[in-house]
């Protein structure tokens, strides 16, 4: 843990400007299940979260659309591929949109300019020497959409995929030749901190110095996809294909002056089983290309069912998915937001279980969030006429309450730069039920039977300043909740959207004047009895 001094002096050494962030695009062969909203909540708050910070903020997510498992959806529907894709682009859209995503673009990979971006790489890549034609055998994972050696197999089996059975493949391909590349990567992994967590970066060090095979970058005899150029009897294999949407979103190649300034991207934020492909073969074909690899890619964990004792992969192919729109609709999105990053985060796996859920809703949002702003604006309707007053001196007892709260959010900077979500949620609520015990120090309730009306003002202004800065942090995770809170204080609208860390870094900002609104609970609670 930084002290406040520690944490001002890392602020000072957090780089702020721009910020290009991605999410894995998903393939548009089934609804979003519970692993996808993880990885777009994180971004989506990470995204948020810089924006807060002042930076000019780029935030990409989209479909991978050119894989053969859409093409054989399609066919299943008696469709077209493209419109069976412009029918999935918009259940993600909607998807995203419940899940309040704020994602500056979505990117497919059937858009045109994306088909010049993937041209032109392989144009560069082909040039360079690095692209071959040649015979490609072995097995095929259509789940992965990936190719497999034997070492990447359990029981003859893709471990991603166990129960759907593999291909085995004999066909001309053009290969891509990533053994030229070995020692570059191996330099870029080892040197630089370009793979997190640590864990990921571990495994991804073990296969390159395990040593790489040649890729094959090309399928024969396909229709659905970017077809090589001058060679339309390939298509290009839909990795090589679904990666360079990184590139194409920053403006490559239609764009100079968009590229020049978003790329790099800052990250790509990825679920952990695709790490291979983003750590050694993106770069490699970056490298090929004459352009720079990406700054950071952050591996995320898995979130898992539990049913008894049993723990269980969130899978569309396993029939094991959670869908993420049936909690949000019922509940709300900020409450699978906040459990999601409070219980599971971007480090480790975690579980998604009913009961954790609802101990999280009752306890963290509806007991201590919740109760506190409604204390805050009931006492002030009733004691105060609804209006707050002006400020008057800070009395010895407001010390340690704005000590608590002003230098929160230079304490947060470390962990949102990790993606530290659990961590950095701990230090709010604390400030949270601090603020609530500073309620129960300065008891507004008995000052007011006894007529000391200066001290139920001064208790009643201080916690709503509390509260006001709690909105402002907790808004990249919670943003519907930050809205209501700040509306309730009757604060102005705009102020929220247009806040920035200076505006939780002092005190004394509501206007005497300002009026609450009516007392909403934020979260009412959940009888599980009856859920």
């Amino acid at each position: 843990m930084l002290d406040a001094a520690s944490a001002l002096s890392y602020r000072w050494r957090f780089r702020m400007g721009k910020f290009y962030i991605t999410t894995a695009i998903d393939y548009a062969n089934a609804a979003p299940h519970l692993g996808h909203a993880l990885e777009k909540i994180g971004a989506d708050a990470v995204a948020r979260w810089r924006r807060l910070c002042g930076d000019e903020v780029y935030f990409l997510i989209g479909t991978d659309e050119h894989s053969q498992n859409v093409a054989a959806k399609a066919a299943e529907r008696g469709l077209d591929p493209i419109a069976y894709c412009d029918e999935m682009e918009r259940r993600f859209r909607d998807a995203w949109a419940r899940l309040n995503i704020s994602y500056d673009r979505f990117i497919r990979t059937t858009a045109p300019d994306h088909l010049r971006a993937v041209q032109a790489v392989f144009r560069r890549c082909l040039a360079k020497g690095d692209i071959t034609k040649g015979t490609y055998r072995g097995w095929y994972c259509v789940g992965c959409e990936a190719r497999k050696t034997d070492k990447d197999l359990q029981n003859g089996a893709c471990p991603n995929h166990p129960t759907s059975p593999l291909q085995w493949l004999e066909e001309d391909n053009y290969f891509f030749r990533l053994t030229r590349y070995r020692d570059p990567l191996l330099a870029l992994v080892r040197d630089t901190p370009f793979v997190r967590p640590e864990s990921r970066r571990n495994e991804v060090l073990a296969t390159l110095q395990e040593g790489l095979e040649d890729i094959s970058v090309s399928r024969a005899k396909l229709t659905w996809g970017v077809p090589v150029p001058d060679d339309p009897h390939h298509v290009i294999y839909v990795w090589f294909d679904a990666l360079i949407n990184y590139i194409t979103g920053a403006g490559f190649p239609d764009d100079a002056s968009a590229f020049s300034r978003f790329w790099p991207a800052d990250v790509h934020v990825i679920g952990k089983d695709i790490t291979r492909f983003h750590c050694i073969i993106w770069p490699a074909m970056l490298m090929s290309a004459d352009l720079p690899p990406p700054r950071l890619v952050h591996a995320h964990g898995f979130v898992y069912g539990v049913a008894g004792t049993e723990r269980y992969k969130m899978s569309k192919s396993l029939g094991t998915a959670v869908d993420p729109l049936q909690i949000s609709d019922r509940f709300g999105a900020d409450p699978l937001r906040y459990y999601l990053m409070r219980d599971v985060g971007f480090e480790n796996d975690g579980d998604f279980t009913w009961d954790k859920f609802f101990d999280r809703y009752n306890s963290d949002l509806a007991n201590d969030l919740g109760n506190l702003l409604n204390r805050v604006v009931s006492m002030t309707g009733r004691y105060l006429g609804g209006v707050f007053p002006a400020h008057a001196p800070p009395r010895p007892v407001d010390a340690s309450l704005r000590e608590a709260l002003l230098p929160l959010a230079d304490r947060l900077f470390p962990f949102w730069e990790r993606f530290q979500f659990p961590q950095l949620l701990t230090e709010i609520w604390e400030r949270v039920r601090r603020t609530n015990t500073f309620l129960e120090e300065t008891k507004p309730w008995t000052a007011n039977k006894e007529g000391r009306g200066g001290d139920v003002a001064a208790s009643l202004l201080e916690a709503a300043e509390a509260l006001r800065i709690i909105a402002v942090l907790i808004s990249p995770v919670l943003p519907a909740t930050a809205r209501q809170i700040w509306g309730q204080l009757g604060l102005d609208a705009n102020g929220l959207a247009k806040a920035r860390l200076d505006d939780v870094r002092r005190w004394e900002y509501i206007d005497s004047g300002t009026r609450v609104g009516a007392p909403v609970p934020l979260f009412p609670r959940i009888d599980r009895s009856v859920e």
